[in-house]
């Protein structure tokens, strides 16, 4: 946002810039009210810095005045959020004097659901207990080649809940009976299937691939694209959580991508593949909020000036535009149920009818294909055979899984409205904040790294569980977000928003218990915090203070705190 701010005789303040959103509208409120302005004031509102763009928002400038209602709502957060972090921060943080611990508890409306997403997921694998379960699988001749197939137990055999087959009796006595048997391909599903390429990047979309791909942190990440805007000026603005980017930039993109991908033989090779007459859904001005997707400039990229981690996070922005300009995936995929003595085999495969822009990403075939199948055709079982696995536990967390449990929160909450509330908003932080929340949880020995897993720590462990649940999980970010909407849409009150999240931290406060979390800090299982680093902020230094007798002393001034 850019807002204008004149009055009769001056303009002090030719251009404030910020965000569009709330939190930008709390941040151009400030400054006008800290300097008593009461005149008008306007807002352009410019989400793309092409001439056609600026060119038509400045033919459309709106009053502030209509954008109060976003100043309010970003303002009861700020508010929230102080008086709910710095009341049970200093709660808990008391309390785990009396227990035992002499350090700060940090408690937030953030970063403890998230701490509290890895110590769950921790104790899960800590405590989960594997059993075996028992696939059997056929070779099927059929009339145009051979298949596997796999046996789909009846209800009545003993499954687990994930309907695989526990007990090896049953698998076994059928195994010995298949051999030789005949059936009949009963029910045949065959589909062709068109996929889109993958959007261009939001920041948190590519912090998940480059974890994935790379193991680079979210913070690395993020740093990294930094980098590429300020300093290389080879992308676009990073911090988005758009995944489209405005009509008028398809005109621009085969300049942009031929101009990004000059000095490097990879870039090249998918730019010979490029169909620029092509045009996907990524391009769509109703989609792009305060920023677009994450693009390249255009800007040749001098990959002697770029570390190995900066071309490779370069190439992948790069890539998911000009993915855009790739035909569809195409694949042909197969779902078959054969009978044989009364029992359903399933097979399934897929082929691919055109890779379109899959070769940009894999080109690993993740389902072989099946031989041509004709519903009610005969087959025969060639042999059969019994397989033992055993269940195992959820991975830990990594960056990239926890940017995605953070960004789709909602997958970890039961009541179904307050899934749809935490669906319909951006999870928990926000695309500039969740890599610094993550880094916050390690620097204060919450969480620590092991390889590419986020562990939690003893203290995140017992910390977690001494605090009331409410605090620990995502529910309350979607009842304030319900209200913080209702707040910028005028059918709620900051007064009342404010009023009720008192009451609420009363009743949390009065759950401040000594003796349990003593006993969380005793028992508590987790990781060993990893040793505090020595920093320059650790050092005391000492610098001799030079007095005179001829220099008039005055009085400093006290900072603010």
């Amino acid at each position: 946002m850019q807002l204008s701010i004149k009055s009769d005789n001056y303009i002090f303040s030719r251009f404030i810039t910020c965000n569009s959103d709330d939190e930008g509208q709390l941040l151009v409120q400030e400054v006008i009210e800290h300097l008593k302005y009461r005149g008008p004031v306007q807002r352009l509102l410019i989400s793309d810095l092409n001439r056609p763009a600026v060119s038509r928002a400045l033919a459309s400038l709106r009053p502030n005045a209509e954008f109060q209602p976003l100043f309010q709502a970003a303002q009861a957060r700020s508010r929230a959020d102080w008086l709910y972090g710095i009341n049970l921060t200093r709660a808990w943080t008391l309390t785990g004097r009396q227990a035992g611990h002499d350090g700060v508890l940090s408690v937030g409306r953030v970063q403890t659901p998230v701490l509290g997403l890895i110590a769950r997921r921790d104790n899960t694998i800590r405590d989960f207990k594997p059993h075996p379960f028992y696939p059997l699988w056929v070779d099927l001749q059929v009339a145009q080649g051979q298949l596997r197939a796999w046996w789909a137990p009846k209800a009545h055999q003993p499954l687990d809940d994930q309907g695989r087959l526990i007990d090896r009796t049953p698998a076994d006595s059928l195994a010995t009976q298949l051999p030789g048997a005949r059936g009949t391909l009963t029910t045949l599903d065959q589909q062709e299937k068109r996929q889109a390429p993958p959007l261009p990047y939001s920041l948190s979309a590519l912090q998940v691939d480059a974890a994935r791909r790379f193991g680079l942190s979210a913070q690395m990440v993020l740093d990294i694209c930094q980098r590429l805007y300020e300093q290389h000026k080879l992308i676009t603005y990073p911090r988005s959580d758009c995944r489209y980017l405005p009509e008028d930039h398809l005109a621009l993109a085969q300049r942009s991508l031929s101009g990004a991908c000059q000095n490097d033989d990879t870039l090249r090779g998918w730019l010979n593949g490029a169909d620029f007459t092509l045009r996907l859904k990524a391009w769509n001005d109703k989609q792009v909020g305060a920023h677009h997707a994450l693009a390249p400039t255009g800007k040749p990229a001098d990959f002697s000036q770029l570390s190995a981690t900066e071309g490779h996070v370069f190439r992948l922005i790069v890539r998911n535009v000009m993915a855009q300009f790739y035909r569809p995936l195409r694949t042909f995929e197969v779902k078959a149920e054969f009978t044989l003595l009364q029992e359903a085999f399933r097979a399934r495969g897929q082929s691919i009818l055109d890779p379109g822009w899959k070769p940009l990403f894999t080109t690993r075939e993740d389902t072989p294909p099946l031989p041509p199948l004709t519903q009610g055709e005969a087959c025969q079982a060639l042999g059969a055979g019994v397989e033992e696995k055993e269940t195992r536990p959820p991975e830990p967390f990594t960056d990239a899984s926890l940017i995605k449990a953070m960004m789709n929160i909602g997958r970890y909450v039961d009541d179904p409205e307050v899934r749809r509330t935490l669906r319909d908003t951006d999870g928990l932080g926000t695309e500039a904040t969740r890599a610094g929340i993550i880094e916050t949880l390690v620097q204060r020995g919450y969480l620590v790294r092991q390889q590419k897993a986020l562990r939690a720590t003893k203290l995140g462990c017992a910390l977690i569980a001494a605090l009331p649940s409410a605090v620990s999980t995502p529910e309350r970010t979607a009842l304030w977000e319900q209200r913080l909407r209702a707040i910028a849409e005028q059918q709620d009150d900051p007064g009342a928003f404010q009023h009720a999240l008192l009451e609420d931290l009363r009743v949390l406060l009065s759950q401040n218990d000594a003796a349990k979390l003593r006993h969380s800090l005793q028992t508590a299982q987790g990781e060993a915090a990893a040793p505090a680093k020595r920093g320059a902020a650790t050092k005391k230094s000492y610098t001799k203070r030079k007095t005179t007798t001829t220099r008039k002393r005055t009085a400093r001034k006290p900072k603010s705190v």
